[in-house]
């Protein structure tokens, strides 16, 4: 989601995109809620049910991780992180002139 204004008086800003940690969080739960639910699904044709009690466990995480990770992905895309580039280059710029002359520390 990239916004810029013409009119020149307002900054230019766009969305950090995929640097948001929420997408990178909701891809590898997503993945990894996938994964189980694989697992479950075509992992469990050697056994009886009666040999393990825990049989339906990687359904369930796998389900849970998978809606963990959906939501991660559609909080990032409701709301996104939106980058101001005229304040980023102000910090850049104060970043590089090093610390304040003018101040002091009290110890």
């Amino acid at each position: 989601m990239t916004s810029t204004y013409d009119d020149g008086k307002s900054p230019k800003r766009h969305a950090a995109g995929l640097f948001d940690i929420r997408n990178i969080i909701g891809a590898l739960l997503g993945i990894y809620g996938v994964i189980l639910l694989l697992v479950a699904i075509f992992g469990n044709s050697g056994r009886s049910q009666a040999d393990k009690p825990d049989s339906h466990a990687n359904l369930w995480m796998g389900v849970a991780l998978l809606v963990a990770g959906l939501f991660f992905l559609a909080w990032a895309r409701i709301r996104p992180i939106v980058v101001d580039e005229v304040e980023l280059a102000r910090d850049r710029a104060e970043g590089e002139s090093g610390p304040d002359q003018g101040s002091t520390m009290q110890p």
